[in-house]
């Protein structure tokens, strides 16, 4: 059995626990911010990892694309790996000083 589908609430809260959980495994101070905001309600997501001070660009997510393939496991190893990035190349700028 799958797990896909939900409320656009349900996905939010999925997909910012998972982009949670997977930037922490890199640095225990790694923040997800998730706009699910009026304009983007039932539509689409934004999500901004950020490191202290230090934030990358926001990644777009599709709400129908997020729903319909959170249970697959290839695509969501694929998001994680993308997460863990984001996170290790925010830190090694956060480390190196200016």
């Amino acid at each position: 059995m799958a797990f896909s589908g939900g409320s656009y609430e349900d996905v939010a809260r999925w997909l910012h626990n998972f982009l949670t959980s997977h930037a922490k495994r890199e640095n225990f101070k790694a923040e997800i911010e998730l706009d699910a905001g009026d304009e983007r309600q039932g539509n689409s997501y934004g999500a901004r990892v950020r490191v202290g001070d230090a934030g990358a660009d926001i990644v777009e997510f599709e709400y129908r694309t997020v729903a319909d393939r959170r249970g697959e496991l290839q695509w969501c190893r694929e998001l994680a790996d993308h997460t863990r990035q984001i996170v290790q190349d925010l830190a090694r700028a956060v480390a190196r000083p200016s």
